[in-house]
């Protein structure tokens, strides 16, 4: 397969993704009090079912999907990447620059929606800002697809046990934040949405640009 038909490819994942967030927020904006079908029971759900190991845990998966550890990851992902000192660096940059343009779009969005978090009595950990997307969410899982990416920079045999749990991670930081009482379920599924688009359309831009070049299984 070509890079020309995978960007084809992440181009229309960029679009699908793009207008189900669109959906989704607006569903949100105008929906009374911003509550989704599911919003309520899940949190009703978490709020009643959060005995002191499980919280613990969920707290420790929440923590390393903000702040600088994401951005520890990336660095050292584009220095495993790269095969020279110069193409080490550049990778380094060029994933944290993508998470970080993608954190400054997500805040916007945000602050333009400005959705209520849950009652703060039900936080079972430390939270700011509005609600939807969810920042944690969001970043969990662009960190996470950029990962992946670099595992792709290294070499065509990507492991997929490294994959996996990469996935699995960034899946979990979302859920966590839904489990510890500071978000809506559909804040999660917007900061997925939000991060798929975005990754997506990363891909489609990277891709384009050799798009004569033969991938591995041409």
């Amino acid at each position: 397969m070509t890079r020309a038909r995978l960007a084809r490819r992440a181009g229309l994942l960029a679009l699908s993704a793009g207008v189900l967030f669109a959906l989704l927020a607006l569903w949100v904006v105008r929906t009374p009090d911003h509550l989704l079908p599911a919003d309520a029971a899940l949190h009703r759900w978490s709020v009643e079912h959060r005995p002191a190991v499980p919280s613990a845990l969920a707290r420790i998966v929440t923590y390393t999907g903000t702040g600088f550890i994401p951005y520890v990851l990336l660095v050292l992902a584009g220095l495993y990447a790269g095969r020279t000192i110069r193409q080490r660096a550049i990778t380094a940059a060029a994933l944290t620059l993508c998470l970080g343009a993608g954190q400054t779009l997500r805040y916007a969005i945000m602050m333009l929606i400005a959705r209520p978090r849950p009652a703060t009595a039900d936080w079972a950990t430390q939270a700011s800002g509005w609600s939807f997307p969810s920042g944690h969410a969001s970043t969990g899982a662009m960190t996470a697809g950029l990962l992946i990416a670099a595992l792709f920079l290294r070499g065509s045999r990507v492991p997929r046990l490294a994959a996996t749990v990469i996935g699995v991670w960034g899946a979990a930081v979302g859920l966590t934040r839904v489990y510890l009482g500071v978000h809506w379920f559909t804040d999660v599924i917007g900061g997925w949405l939000f991060a798929t688009a975005w990754l997506s359309l990363l891909a489609f831009a990277y891709l384009s640009r050799t798009g004569g070049r033969p991938t591995v299984g041409d």
